[in-house]
């Protein structure tokens, strides 16, 4: 059942440099839809992996909260598994050694898999994680394995949901765990995504969005017990979920899965009026941009990401509205947006130009971003926060 149509939009962290403005962008169709047999809301096209991910330009290591991140649960496993010299530690998607640099400076064997060839090499040469510049698999998973590469732990964050053969990436994890390893997969949230109008969390890269009853029904089907689930408040909702060759579902699991089919979430009614919410959102922030505007308010954005990709070429937010975004990451200043074809400074832009207001397009890292800019607050800029209700700080 398709429960969402955002139109044909450009791929969401396809940034142009200066001489491809005039040319044609290729868009896509971005529908989401509900299956009714396995759970899974999934968009109804598929763009082929190496158009996407081959040449990729998010680093996880330009946000702090991601840092911290990483390094909570690195430490975490690290105790809680005793790890040490002997153990071994795969991350899938393992991006430019954010979190595999807490195992490698404790002493613990480390090994990325990173498609991306840019973010690769970035990982061996500045972290020195070995990384294998592939795209993770079963036949990866059955490589591993015969190599004797087998691991006590496995992270998979934020990955899962670019992933198109769900079967074979995770009959890869299954392969290459060790008998009493665990893998821990990070995934955004269905229900905060319904529940909080995450709509901008939907792009081409992620094809799936996840239910922890979906996933235990994939983990099931290639011998994997879901022994754990957490819900994190992390990228505006996520689930962390453990699964092991061995072990039984937790209370914490149990409750988690109940819960799910008590409010519905096993069926398509839990998602249909989301697209009338999605609408009423829009109306609400472009009437919103457009009356400060008419006042002669000077407007720009923060975040050069897929959510404000998605938000800005959905909703038709372009040069009339904004003057320019900012971005931390040095890979993404001066480019420009996909589609709508915004500039891209570094942050510093902010006290330079002092515009009246910012749209916070990245606002998964609010806490984080609004930290920074305090300055920028002091002299009486303000932001937008657009999700789930557009509010002004």
């Amino acid at each position: 059942m398709e429960f969402l149509d955002l139109g044909r939009t450009p791929l969401a962290n396809a940034l142009l440099d200066r001489d491809r403005l005039g040319e044609p962008e290729p868009t896509f169709p971005l529908v989401v839809a509900f299956c009714p047999n396995c759970s899974l809301v999934q968009i109804t096209e598929t763009v082929r992996p190496e158009e996407v991910f081959r040449h990729y330009l998010y680093f996880s290591s330009f946000s702090d909260t991601m840092l911290r991140h990483a390094e909570a649960i690195a430490t975490r496993m690290i105790e809680e598994r005793r790890l040490g010299s002997a153990s071994m530690v795969i991350e899938v998607a393992s991006n430019d050694g954010y979190l595999l640099q807490h195992y490698k400076r404790r002493g613990i064997p480390v090994l990325g898999v990173e498609p991306a060839l840019n973010v690769a090499e970035i990982a061996e040469r500045e972290r020195g994680i070995p990384t294998m510049r592939e795209f993770f698999g079963h036949d990866i998973g059955r490589r591993l394995r015969a190599e004797g590469r087998r691991a006590d732990v496995v992270h998979a964050n934020n990955v899962l949901a670019h992933v198109a053969d769900l079967n074979g990436f995770v009959a890869g994890i299954a392969e290459v765990l060790k008998d009493d390893g665990v893998a821990v997969i990070e995934a955004p949230s269905v229900r905060d995504m319904i529940e909080h109008v995450e709509f901008d969390t939907i792009y081409h890269e992620h094809l799936c969005y996840f239910s922890a009853s979906s996933l235990r029904r994939l983990f099931s089907a290639h011998g994997l017990t879901l022994i754990d689930v957490e819900h994190l408040d992390i990228h505006g909702g996520s689930l962390r979920l453990f699964a092991s060759p061995t072990g039984r579902p937790s209370e914490a699991a149990e409750r988690l899965l109940a819960a799910e089919a008590t409010d519905g979430m096993l069926a398509a009614p839990y998602y249909q009026g989301f697209a009338q919410r999605v609408e009423a959102l829009k109306v609400s922030l472009l009437g919103t941009l457009r009356a400060f505007r008419a006042e002669g308010k000077r407007i720009a954005a923060y975040g050069a990401s897929a959510k404000g990709s998605t938000l800005l070429n959905t909703f038709g937010i372009g040069g009339d509205l904004l003057d320019f975004v900012v971005d931390r990451s040095t890979h993404k200043q001066g480019r420009f947006t996909p589609g709508t074809h915004l500039p891209i400074y570094a942050p510093d832009r902010l006290l330079e130009e002092m515009p009246d207001y910012v749209l916070l397009l990245t606002w998964n890292f609010a806490d984080e971003i609004l930290g920074q800019q305090a300055e920028f607050r002091r002299r009486g800029g303000k932001f937008i926060v657009p999700l789930p209700e557009v509010r002004v700080l």
